[in-house]
């Protein structure tokens, strides 16, 4: 079978196989961007750029059902999830086509001492290389794609191997929507030709979105040859229940916040953390939620995902835990489950669960609570629910995230940047911040 592959995750039928990349075609994608960046973006002004994207936008929404359809075959994801993924992937094209002007407009300095001016004026810097995962096909490569288009830099893009016919959609709305060529192309590319091509002089940075094992190699390969990186990884993010005055609604956004795309969310919540007053109650109808979910969820992206969350559930249970769950494991269809008494010796405690599983603890105050969200590896998002403003904030500030939200889940947007710290990478994507990544900020001082 060829690298990439459409394998609808439903019936495990491969639907049509694309041709890997030949070394002579990885060499041309690039300097088809080098020579964008040197041509069309540097002669280009931001407002014409911005006109480009909001085209992009535009294409999006035309063809949100025909994207949205491809999805569902590449993934498994239901298909009105996919198309809220087309509609949420728009609207980030659509913000920094609107924002672009104002995000990157000269940013005056006031001098300390000596007369004259200064100001700091931002540039592209020149091609990048994007990396991207498989869990949102669309959304990830508009985080990386809006803003660096709107700037002037031009892209390489490598989607997931399983992911080529989304790939080629996405290559098509950019050509229909006026982009010339180089300035967006993808590439059905290796590892070991994206590794070359992050060491090319012709390439100026790298974002990646996927594991930590991808992340640290990428990190590597761009730290050994200067290259600037941006590094979205795994998360395991903690949902805090410290007191509640509407617990059947705490727990409906427990249960949104973990199975979206079928628990397949970097930053889905994954570990409910519940006050010792409030855990009994709480897990009852947590998991008779969770159950009741058996007959709706769609399968995971492969059976390979699930054969991995399978071995990490029964290591888990082999090392004490406790697990609820409800059918049986069919393919790439896995039952949702519930693990309680994760010990913190089990090897299962500090590893993401990618599905839909949800491990649960009692603790018996805000600092145990704390301490317990920041016993893990990763620090990408975070859920706190409470009825104390003032507990919110300081459990907010105590908590090792990039992302902290409180009493509520699904409250992304496109003007709140994104990312983590620890082993979930550095950087950030979305909002103004997003746009300050891949940058050249020129200082230019007149006297």
């Amino acid at each position: 079978m060829s690298l990439y592959a459409v394998v609808d995750p439903a019936t495990g039928k491969t639907v049509r196989e694309y041709p890997t990349a030949t070394d002579e075609q990885m060499q041309a994608a690039l300097s088809a961007a080098e020579k964008a960046h040197r041509e069309w973006s540097r002669g280009s002004t931001v407002v014409e750029r911005a006109g480009l994207l909001s085209k992009v936008a535009e294409l999006h929404t035309e063809r949100r059902d025909e994207l949205a359809k491809i999805i569902q075959r590449e993934m498994g994801k239901p298909l009105d999830q996919s198309l809220g993924e087309v509609d949420f992937s728009a609207a980030i094209y659509q913000y920094y086509a609107d924002n672009a002007e104002k995000f990157l407009a000269d940013e005056p300095i006031d001098l300390v001492e000596g007369a004259g001016t200064a100001l700091i004026r931002r540039h592209s810097i020149g091609v990048l290389i994007g990396i991207m995962p498989w869990n949102y096909p669309y959304y990830q490569v508009a985080r990386f794609a809006g803003p660096n288009l709107a700037l002037g830099n031009t892209i390489v893009l490598k989607h997931a191997p399983q992911c080529p016919e989304s790939a080629a959609a996405l290559h098509q709305i950019f050509t229909d929507a006026g982009y010339p060529e180089g300035a967006y192309v993808n590439v059905y590319a290796t590892n070991e030709q994206i590794a070359d091509a992050i060491a090319d002089p012709r390439v100026q940075g790298v974002s990646l979105t996927g594991s930590e094992r991808a992340g640290a190699a990428v990190a590597e390969i761009a730290g050994r040859n200067l290259k600037k990186v941006v590094l979205e990884l795994g998360g395991s993010d903690p949902f805090i229940v410290l007191s509640s005055d509407d617990l059947d609604a705490t727990v409906k956004a427990a249960v949104e916040g973990r199975f979206e795309n079928t628990g397949q969310a970097c930053n889905a919540a994954k570990r409910f953390i519940i006050a010792e007053d409030l855990y009994d109650d709480f897990v009852g109808r947590f998991t008779a939620e969770v159950l009741a979910t058996a007959d709706e969820l769609a399968p995971l992206s492969s059976v390979a995902a699930a054969d991995r969350l399978s071995e990490q559930v029964q290591q888990a249970i082999a090392e004490g835990a406790t697990l609820v769950s409800e059918g049986d494991r069919k393919g790439a269809f896995f039952p949702p489950a519930v693990l309680t008494n994760v010990s913190r010796d089990s090897r299962t405690y500090r590893e993401e669960l990618f599905g839909p599983v949800a491990t649960v603890y009692k603790v018996r105050s805000e600092e145990e609570a704390v301490e317990l969200a920041n016993d893990t590896p990763f620090g990408l998002g975070s859920y706190v629910f409470t009825t104390d403003p003032d507990q919110a904030y300081r459990v907010a500030d105590s908590l090792e995230a990039g992302m902290v939200f409180v009493n509520a889940v699904g409250a992304e947007g496109v003007e709140l940047p994104f990312g983590g710290v620890k082993r979930s990478g550095f950087g950030r994507e979305l909002g103004k911040y997003g746009i300050d990544e891949f940058v050249n900020k020129k200082l230019i001082r007149v006297s």
